[in-house]
This record gives structure tokens, sequence and C-alpha cells, in this order.
């Protein structure tokens, strides 16, 4: 890409087409490739913020006893302590259909439970597309029984719930970091050590009550608005199984 950017001034055609001289692009380039590494802080920069306030959340309504910032870098891990149960790790990436957003990533020493937390506004595909890329993507670390692998999986950003991504479950949304907020879409995800790799959804987790239970949903209730993955090995192929649930009576499934 660099390559690209700065070979751009010997196209004298090309620039022509969009009103520049290769005078005026040698000149701008510096300035606009640092207007759009502004642009690119801002935008992460806000993406953290909403995650931010969805645990800080969590802590005033009293559902974790503290929430531990990060030291941003190659994985950017939140740490809750949740009353009665111990530590929850919460590791921010973007969109899962990359490589370092769902398989590079390492479960720490000291949690519990952990969690991958999806911060994707991408409009380029439907929510449920770019989980399901993300998902196959981490498919191959679920079936290696050694590998130590999240519990769970989120897909929730500043969008969902507003006209550029509508929610189901809006009617659960409440006010937090200045915006209606519906609750996010938690999939729980297998013990690769179990055989059945959760294809039924049998799967239990403790965090996901914590999390939506913010959004005033009971552990009765849970059900209806917790998502799982699965996988099942049969006739020498792997299938795997994506569930989302947003209500009484209301669900999809996606199967590969």
């Amino acid at each position: 890409m660099e390559y690209l950017i700065q070979n751009l001034v010997t196209d004298a055609e090309l620039l022509a087409r969009y009103g520049l001289t290769v005078e005026e692009y040698r000149d701008a380039m510096p300035a606009a490739i640092e207007a759009a590494r502004g642009s690119m802080s801002a935008s992460n920069a806000s993406r953290r913020r909403f995650l931010l306030d969805v645990l800080e959340a969590l802590l005033a309504a009293g559902l974790v006893d503290s929430v531990t910032k990060p030291q941003y870098g190659d994985d950017t891990v939140y740490r809750l302590a949740v009353p009665g149960f111990g530590s929850v790790a919460i590791i921010q990436k973007g969109c899962p259909d990359g490589a370092h957003s769902s398989i590079r990533w390492s479960v720490p020493d000291w949690a519990r439970e952990t969690y991958l937390w999806w911060l994707c506004d991408s409009m380029k595909a439907e929510p449920g597309e770019h989980i399901a890329k993300g998902i196959q993507r981490m498919r191959s670390r679920y079936l290696d029984p050694a590998d130590r692998t999240v519990d769970g999986v989120i897909f929730h950003n500043h969008l969902c719930g507003t006209p550029k991504r509508r929610c189901p479950k809006q009617g659960r949304a409440v006010q937090i970091g200045g915006q209606l907020v519906p609750p996010p879409c938690v999939y729980v995800m297998p013990d690769n050590s179990t055989p059945d790799l959760n294809w039924a959804g049998r799967q239990q987790r403790f965090f996901p009550g914590i999390l939506l239970g913010l959004f005033g949903i009971g552990q009765e209730a849970l059900p209806l608005y917790l998502g799982h993955v699965g996988f099942q090995r049969k006739s020498g192929e792997v299938r795997t199984t994506i569930s989302a649930r947003f209500g009484v009576g209301r669900s999809t499934t996606y199967r590969r």
C-alpha cells in the first residue's frame, strides 16, 4: 500500500482525472496521510469509549466490583472482578472477519472466563455475516483440545440500535454514555475438551447473565437472548452451527 501511494505521483493521467497535477499531489500527500491517521485514531478512541461505557455501567449497577483498563498493545484486555465468581477478561477486537480479530488472541492466566468483544462498525455486511466469518476462522482453535480458547464472543458497538444498524432487541435498550443501547449479541462458545463441542447449545457460562442483567434480562429470560456456537465432527467433516436469539419465539440459526 505504501508503494502504491508513493508511486501514484508518477501517474499524471490518473491524477488529472481527479483534478490534480503531479505537483499538487506531491505537496498535499503528507497532510492527507496525517489527516487519515488522525481520523483512524479518533475512530478507535470512539470504539474504546463505547466498550468502556458499557463496562462502567456494569460497575455503576453493582454487577461487577471493578473494571481494570488495559495497557493498549497487541491485545486490548479489560479485567472485570465479578462478585462471587472471580476475574473475567474482555478482549477488545475489531471486525471478526480479519485474522487479528478472530484467531490472534490469548487467554489471560488470571481469567476464569474470557470473551472476545467485536467492536465492528463495518457496513460491508450484515452482523450475522461478520460473525459467521469470524467463527469459521476460529474453528481450528476449537478443534485442538490442547488450545486454551475463549468462552464466548460478543458482537456490539455504538451503531447497534441506531438507524444504521437496527436491533430486534431495541425494546430492552438502556441509557449508556448518552445513547440508548440495546443488549449485545452474546454467543457461548464450546469447551474444546468436550466431545460434543456445544452442538446442541447446552454449554453454560456465568458472565453472560451478568452482562445481559444490565439490560433487565434475568436468569429466567436469559435463554431467550443468549446465542451459542457449536461444532460437530461427522463423516470426516466438521460442521458449524451459530444460533442467535432475541426474545420469545425469535431466533435465527446458521449451519454450514
